[in-house]
């Protein structure tokens, strides 16, 4: 049996792997979930906003019973997911008359942010029937944008929690990895951008992506009551050049590794894809290293 875990993170060591389980002998009337609360109690392991790590802690309590180190009780209850069998977005009728007017005859853009808005299901089937990648329900923080031109939606941007782990933007940072633990969310990332297909006007993509990243900040302090300092995105070259970020000042921090967040085997097992970033705050480093 290992010594020791890693998991997300935190390293679990045997001294913890022995107060689990004078826990769930201490309380065998409890189920799995109530047994997750009771360590995050335990530990004070708690998501920034003060929430309990709860679906983590249950994570790692699933990993240590797999290897062995542990015996939970057996499973009471199997939920539906909801997000395991979620139903597609539905296509949703917009006018895709074709627009190639110079860009001076577009304005004014008006630009909203639609999360928990009564427009959130559009943007949601835009990006679902006109992005090559499709709609995916984001997981965590998040934003939505839609651009307007003349009533009719022109764009979408979406923006979501960062990934963890990105070599070429920590470096770029410089930040510890204790300081990448607790700053994170200080970091949006950019996981969908989609001019409309029909939508054919010079220098339209780099001017929204401008307008929207000089809000973002401000936006996301609104929502969810703190601020983002520094702004990411993947570029597939294989697809796209980024002439829009480039444009617009975003940096070509490097590239991906190819492997993706759950790798086991250290080769790559999907496209290596280039990584920029933004700085939303001319103090970020500072501010992100913290």
């Amino acid at each position: 049996m290992a010594d020791q875990w890693r998991y997300r993170g935190r390293t679990i060591n045997t001294e913890d792997v022995i107060f689990i389980r004078r826990l769930i002998a201490r309380h065998p009337d409890l189920s799995r979930r109530q047994l997750s609360a009771r360590l995050c109690e335990a530990w004070q392991w708690r998501q920034a906003n003060g929430a309990l790590c709860d679906m983590v802690c249950r994570g790692l309590l699933l990993m240590l019973h797999r290897a062995g180190a542990i015996e939970l009780p057996a499973v009471r209850q199997v939920s539906r997911n909801p997000l395991a069998r979620r139903e597609r977005p539905p296509a949703m009728l917009v006018d895709q008359t074709p627009v190639a007017d110079p860009f001076k005859l577009l304005q004014p853009i008006e630009i909203e942010q639609v999360r928990r808005t009564a427009d959130e299901p559009l943007f949601n089937s835009l990006i679902e029937h006109h992005h090559y990648l499709g709609y995916e329900q984001p997981v965590g923080e998040h934003l939505k944008y839609l651009a307007w031109s003349g009533g009719r939606p022109i764009a979408c941007l979406a923006w979501s929690s960062a990934p963890r782990h990105l070599g070429s933007r920590d470096r770029y940072i410089g930040w510890s990895a204790e300081a990448r633990r607790a700053n994170i969310r200080f970091i949006a990332y950019n996981t969908r951008f989609l001019i409309l297909p029909w939508v054919r006007v010079p220098h339209l993509a780099s001017h929204l992506l401008g307008r929207v990243t000089s809000r973002l900040k401000r936006d996301w302090e609104q929502m969810y009551s703190h601020p983002v300092y520094f702004a990411e995105t993947f570029i597939d070259p294989g697809r796209f050049r980024g002439t829009c970020y480039r444009a617009a000042n975003w940096k070509l921090l490097g590239v991906t590794t190819g492997r993706g967040k759950n790798d086991h085997t250290n080769r790559p097992n999907r496209p290596i894809k280039e990584v920029f970033g933004y700085a939303l705050d001319p103090r970020f480093r500072k501010l992100l290293s913290q």
